[in-house]
């Protein structure tokens, strides 16, 4: 008979988001007990690789208004303006608890918070720990998340359906990744926290463990995912690899130069006007690849690329306020920063869409909340601003850890045999497909077409026919994906297994985001298309929903909450 476990709250994702929620949780009731499911060791959540800072007001030529604009201008007017207002009413406050909770925020010789530049920010709000600060994010969160014992940790544990009894959610069937074993962990309300789904492109800053599963999850219970063809290209990532060069070193003084040796960004009319590097990614993205198309690129054995020079800056500047991103580019690269340029591209970064919720972060299905990337509340609208994320996962896990406690209060527990009969059919599903050796598809010809196809319809810009070819070739990858054989039948540590159910949840993604992209006939903020360059606010001024159907996604829209700021051209 299946394990069954009950928790007062679900917690699915040990990042910043799932552990913010966590802590937000006990504080409200320190009495209950907080399941927080993750497929990784806390500390191996993705959050751990964010180099450049986290933005919220803390100078004197700063305010809420500010930053407000500057979200929403950087969203290209999409982004819900009462999110926006609360988020960045919450930010210094989260900040600061984190500087409590023992995050070493960088500082200046007065001993005030150091802040530094980013793109499409109008001041220097974005504060940073050198370029560590998801690592230094995520200790201190962790580390502070061990004061509750109350917080039940299921490491290593990769949630697969969310259970679901009376029309509300109540649990998860988690795979234990170390036995094999399928448990049940319930609790009267779920928050997912899993981060995004950058691995459905071949080239990303994502890790290998960012494959859309909180969001298939929702998607197949019947929550709409929202805004899924807005997919961010960060401009500096390394060729070859994708890790990422973080926009610090812009903020920092940076330049993006061609072939040509020119600051095309300052030279050259690409929309970013005098912000130059510290343009929006959308538009920084955009300029290096029209760069490249006019052949003014360096060409190398991972293709095309412009540079990155920070030589400028000086090797105590480097070192001071860059210390990793030296450390990478040599490893990585074999280029030392304070004496050669960095080759650079843009590489698929973060995911604007997810599961749909409200400025509360619950969705649709009673007792489910989501916070971070895998959710869109709107704050980041069709263009994400840099540094915003970090203090989005803190802002918005803060709320779901309270609010989902404040529903499960209020919930019953649901049918544990209705619930544990869920579970066993998962568990079954689960074993089927572990023992599933016949079959005439392999997961690595699956995936390679996934990424072809993704790359060609769904890149920084974009053309109605590739994406419409890269719905239908992802809709077959569906079919053939039923097809597949698996040789590992072994129960410990099956990675075949994990990737397997992984390939399931980034077709759902990937079919969403394509449809999505499809759909829109404009050109907003990360959603670039070249037979339709101009953004249309009278036809195209809405969210796009998109609902699981076994026959095909059925799509949908929701309207934009405006207010304070009226739509404008987006220019710098």
């Amino acid at each position: 008979m299946i394990e069954v476990t009950r928790h007062d709250i679900v917690i699915v994702g040990g990042g910043a988001a799932g552990l913010r929620a966590a802590i937000a949780a006990c504080e409200v009731d320190p009495a209950a007990s907080i399941a927080l499911v993750s497929k990784v060791y806390p500390m191996r959540s993705h959050t751990v690789s964010a180099e450049g800072g986290a933005a919220a007001v803390a100078r004197d030529d700063d305010n809420f208004e500010m930053h407000g604009y500057d979200t929403v201008k950087g969203s290209d007017f999409l982004g819900d303006q009462d999110v926006i207002k609360y988020f960045v009413e919450q930010a210094p406050r989260e900040l600061t608890l984190l500087e409590h909770w023992g995050c070493p925020w960088s500082r200046n010789e007065d001993g005030t918070v150091a802040t530094r530049a980013f793109g499409g920010m109008s001041t220097k709000r974005t504060w940073y720990a050198t370029d560590k600060v998801g690592f230094h994010m995520l200790h201190a969160l962790f580390q502070h998340s061990l004061r509750f014992d109350n917080i039940v940790r299921y490491d290593e544990h990769f949630a697969t359906k969310l259970l679901v009894d009376g029309g509300v959610v109540r649990g998860v069937a988690a795979l234990d990744v170390r036995t094999g074993v399928v448990r049940v962990v319930l609790g009267r309300a779920v928050i997912m926290a899993t981060g995004g789904a950058g691995k459905i492109f071949p080239f990303t800053t994502n890790g290998n463990i960012k494959t859309g599963d909180g969001m298939a999850l929702a998607y197949r219970a019947g929550v709409a995912l929202k805004d899924m063809e807005f997919v961010q290209y960060h401009p500096t990532g390394l060729p070859g690899t994708g890790i990422l060069i973080t926009e610090a070193t812009r903020g920092e003084g940076g330049y993006v130069i061609n072939s040509e040796g020119e600051r095309f960004l300052a030279t050259r009319d690409y929309g970013v006007g005098t912000k130059a590097e510290l343009g929006p990614r959308d538009m920084i993205s955009r300029a290096i690849i029209q760069e490249i198309e006019a052949g003014r690129g360096f060409s190398g054995p991972y293709g095309e690329y412009v540079h990155l020079d920070l030589r400028h800056l000086g090797e105590e500047k480097i070192v001071a306020r860059l210390p990793m991103v030296r450390e990478i580019s040599k490893i990585y690269i074999g280029v030392d920063p304070v004496h050669e340029p960095i080759p650079i591209r843009p590489v698929v970064h973060y995911m604007m869409g997810g599961i749909d919720t409200d400025i509360t972060t619950a969705t649709s299905l009673p007792g489910l909340y989501a916070a971070g990337e895998v959710a869109s509340a709107s704050l980041n609208g069709s263009n994400r601003l840099g540094s915003n994320s970090l203090t989005e996962c803190l802002v918005f896990g803060a709320s779901a850890g309270r609010n989902a406690m404040a529903f499960a209060k209020g919930s019953s527990e649901g049918s544990e045999d209705a619930l544990r009969r869920e579970g066993e059919e998962e568990a079954a599903r689960i074993v089927a497909l572990r023992g599933k050796q016949k079959g005439g598809e392999k997961l690595s010809r699956i995936r390679s077409d996934l990424h072809q196809t993704m790359e060609s319809g769904c890149g920084v810009y974009r053309m109605q026919e590739t994406m419409d070819e890269t719905a239908r070739t992802v809709a077959q990858l569906r079919g053939r994906y039923a097809d597949i054989a698996l040789e590992d039948s072994s129960t410990v540590f099956n990675t075949e297994l994990i990737a397997a159910l992984e390939m399931g949840n980034m077709l759902d993604v990937a079919e969403a985001v394509a449809n999505s992209a499809a759909s829109r006939n404009e050109s907003r903020g990360a959603h670039t298309r070249r037979d339709a360059p101009n953004r249309d606010d009278q036809n195209f001024l809405y969210h796009t929903l998109c609902h699981f159907d076994p026959a095909g996604p059925r799509l949908g829209k929701k309207d934009v909450t405006l207010g304070h700021w009226e739509p404008e051209e987006r220019k710098y």
